[in-house]
């Protein structure tokens, strides 16, 4: 499986566990994310990431800023993307489930690595269910 993920200043610690967790699983990483706390700008690394999931090139997308709402705004502009900001696992398997979310929004002043692991680990290994649920992702975008 193929993943991107990207970050801003508020979640290096955060994206190299979250690496760190998928490399030792197998799975393909791609990183946008900075490694840095010096200050930048979450549109430059949702970007990437959101491109990646709507062209095909990652089977799923990670993102992480300090509340995960402006980095999964900025994503959600993109066609075909579905970010979710999830602050606990049964919020990102209902994401999954529910809304076929493809990128996960994680909140990294508002959750701990343990909890982001635990998150995506969920987002990753849980299915969408359609049936219902896809009429309803169906009328998402515009």
């Amino acid at each position: 499986m193929k993943i991107a993920i990207g970050n801003d200043h508020a979640g290096p610690e955060y994206k190299k566990a979250i690496v760190d967790m998928l490399k030792a699983k197998g799975y393909e990483v791609t990183n946008y994310g900075t490694d840095s706390s010096d200050s930048v700008d979450y549109p430059d690394f949702a970007h990437p990431v959101a491109t990646d999931v709507a062209e095909g090139k990652v089977d799923f997308g990670i993102i992480i800023c300090g509340s995960g709402n402006g980095i999964a705004m900025s994503a959600n502009k993109h066609s075909k993307v579905r970010a979710a900001l999830c602050w606990m696992k049964e919020i990102a398997a209902l994401a999954r489930q529910h809304n076929d979310a493809n990128i996960i929004s994680i909140p990294a002043r508002y959750t701990s690595i343990p909890q982001a692991l635990e998150m995506v680990e969920t987002f990753l290994n849980t299915e969408f269910e359609g049936g219902r649920h896809q009429n309803r992702v169906n009328k998402i975008a515009c």
